[in-house]
């Protein structure tokens, strides 16, 4: 699949995922729509009602908040499966907590330091992350990038059950977040396909 198209997919699938309006009493982020909150719509400008925001308009969002920052155009051609878990992880924990975890991972799968060098775990996905990735890719292959997309998920339950164990008000969220990570990687090879219009409201710039 051409990058742009994948891009365009996994933004889409990330929408879908995310359901239109909700305003759960005991969600921390208040409104939200299409898994855009009431504070990162207002700061990318958009003053209008939640409930009438474009998907378009929260496409745009993702791929300039979420899909760059994470460096996604060099991770997706070597392994779609972990550009979406990426992907799904820093929209819902933010896109330095998921570059961070990235980082970690790849300190620890280095042999040390004899694939490639340590990271500073500061969850900047910039030259020296490219780097050290480009060196697993190099050590492991394919298989390596299964592995590495797989932990990256575990990092993410482990994140999930920390919560809801420091407010129990999240308890009210967890199996929902457990599912999703857990059938994520799934989701990527077998979800339904999103409607082709949504596909094509999607940026790629």
């Amino acid at each position: 699949m051409d990058i742009d198209d994948l891009k365009r997919r996994l933004i889409a699938e990330v929408i879908e995922r995310e359901g239109g309006y909700v305003n759960h009493p005991a969600d921390r982020g208040g409104p939200t729509c299409w898994g855009i909150t009431l504070a990162v719509a207002r700061e990318n400008g958009y003053q209008g009602d939640m409930r009438a925001l474009p998907r378009s308009f929260a496409a745009k969002i993702y791929a300039n908040r979420y899909w760059h920052p994470l460096k996604l155009d060099d991770v997706a051609p070597r392994h779609a499966g972990l550009a979406a878990v990426l992907f799904d992880f820093g929209v819902n924990s933010g896109p330095v907590r998921a570059a961070r975890k990235l980082q970690i991972q790849l300190n620890v799968l280095n042999n040390r330091g004899q694939l490639y060098e340590d990271l500073e775990p500061d969850g900047a996905f910039g030259p020296a992350t490219l780097r050290a990735f480009n060196g697993f890719v190099k050590a492991r292959g394919n298989q390596g990038l299964d592995v590495l997309a797989q932990t990256i998920n575990a990092e993410r339950i482990v994140f999930c059950r920390r919560l809801a164990e420091r407010d129990e008000s999240q308890e009210a969220f967890t199996y929902g977040w457990f599912r999703r990570v857990v059938e994520l990687l799934s989701h990527v090879l077998h979800q339904k396909p999103v409607p082709r219009e949504w596909i094509d409201e999607v940026a790629i710039k």
